[in-house]
């Protein structure tokens, strides 16, 4: 960037969409990943794809580098600044366009908050089933971005199931549509599939062609604890051998609990070794049958209690314990990292026994919660990144946790991404030709390695 680049984006967003004053860049210069921050240069707001076109093509023009950015509640490093490059927030692209009953789609711009996606499907008895923990302030375009899952993902999926169609911006700042409202659409490659996830390294999705589902007309929650994971483990297993498969299946370990309690009240017991959180929804009938099962199956395999809600709101203040598990461990140190990796269902208590294991011998802290219906785990550091040396032992904490994780046939990352702080590890579970074959994608859709270079992986 120069500032003959600056002056030229002036013209083409207006001086109010182009920031460069420090003190304005400082919110830029990092994501929701803890210790990881770099200065931005400059941060751009365009207002609609065309705009974001012509940045692009600026860009390809002067081969500056370019990271793209929604709310900046990542957490792999995803959305940090490039040196000398560019930030293109993409926040001002909030509108949902429209919401088709008939074909239960909705087609939406980047921006829009994911909540909102839900909110407005509601209000016509539809659902957006895709719940990332940071569903209130992030966007669909970084969910797009980053393949996001969330609570209910054990059911309905993640955020690739989801996506219909899209309109993208290349790196030479070309606008294309990928997919369709068909649900069988077969013609040609399944291009979309390669920008889902992708993390804003192959190109610039800008509008969002969602499915949508019927609303589920019920819905019941249930609050198990456990003297041991193990315990804990065996009831998930056990209630998706009997056919049931539940929309949240959620633990929480001792400490997690613990804090939770002490951050929001709603009644955990901080000596169980374990919380399962379970909820089933759908029809009334099948709700309530579901719902008698699983505390039947908890009750089986050692549960030493089990809660059911009785309406609504208690279901929310229940579920809260484990959508607040986070802002609650963020109290403790003055750094929280909120770690990611995911194991096959039935290598999760073996993991989460390996997680301590690692905790003590490095002398951390480390509490662990998760979505146990899919093996995808959170094991989350807390710890002060100004301790030089005890974030060298949290650097070797966490290569022995992903290790542990592929070597169980997991991998490193269930829903965060790569983005910078998982780079490194990204060749232990891509072999043979695969790894070699990510980077020939992305020299052949961005030969200029100008859209968020240094992410994922290096283009030798």
């Amino acid at each position: 960037m120069n500032q003959q680049s600056i002056n030229k984006l002036q013209q083409l967003l207006g001086e109010k969409n182009v920031l460069t004053e420090k003190e304005d860049l400082i919110p830029y210069g990092f994501d929701g990943t803890a210790a990881l921050k770099s200065a931005a240069v400059c941060v751009v707001f365009p207002e609609n794809t065309e705009q974001v076109a012509q940045v692009m093509k600026l860009a390809a023009a002067e081969k500056i580098p370019v990271v793209t950015r929604g709310s900046g509640t990542g957490l792999s490093g995803g959305s940090i600044p490039v040196d000398g490059g560019l930030v293109l927030c993409l926040l001002k692209l909030k509108e949902i366009l429209e919401l088709d009953t008939a074909n239960l789609t909705m087609l939406c711009e980047c921006g829009v908050i994911t909540k909102e996606i839900d909110e407005v499907a509601g209000e016509k008895g539809l659902f957006y089933p895709p719940d990332p923990g940071s569903i209130k302030v992030s966007t669909i375009g970084g969910n797009v971005a980053n393949n996001s899952g969330g609570l209910r993902g054990l059911k309905y999926g993640v955020t690739r199931d989801y996506v219909m169609g899209m309109e993208v911006v290349t790196a030479e700042g070309e606008v294309i549509w990928l997919g369709s409202k068909c649900v069988k659409d077969v013609a040609g490659y399944t291009l979309k599939d390669l920008f889902i996830g992708s993390e804003g390294t192959l190109g610039i999705v800008t509008k969002v062609l969602l499915k949508l589902l019927p609303r589920p007309k019920a819905r019941k929650t249930l609050l198990a604890t456990y003297d041991s994971m193990d315990a804990a483990a065996q009831t998930v297993a056990a209630i998706i051998a009997r056919h049931v498969i539940p929309c949240t299946l959620e633990f929480l370990d001792r400490k997690t609990c613990q804090c939770v309690e002490d951050f929001a009240k709603v009644g955990l017991p901080t000596d169980a070794a374990s919380v399962l959180l379970m909820e089933t929804d759908g029809h009334p009938v099948v709700v309530e049958e579901e719902a008698k099962l699983m505390e039947e199956i908890a009750r089986e395999h050692g549960a030493m209690s089990v809660e059911v809600a009785k309406d609504e709101e208690q279901a929310v203040k229940l579920a809260s314990a484990r959508r607040s598990a986070f802002a609650a461990l963020a109290r403790i140190r003055p750094t929280t990292i909120l770690e990611d990796v995911t194991v096959p269902r039935s290598e999760l208590p073996k993991m989460v026994k390996f997680v301590n294991e690692v905790a003590e011998k490095y002398q951390l802290e480390i509490a662990t919660f998760g979505h146990m219906g899919d093996g995808n785990l959170h094991p989350t550091f807390l710890t002060n990144e100004k301790d030089e040396e005890e974030m060298e032992r949290v650097e070797k904490a966490m290569a022995e946790i992903f290790k542990e994780a592929l070597d169980l046939k997991g991998t490193i990352t269930g829903e965060h991404g790569v983005g910078l702080a998982k780079k490194a590890f990204l060749s232990d579970q891509f072999q043979d030709g695969s790894y070699e074959m990510l980077k020939k994608v992305k020299v052949a859709l961005d030969p200029d390695a100008i859209l968020n270079p240094g992410k994922i992986f290096d283009v030798d």
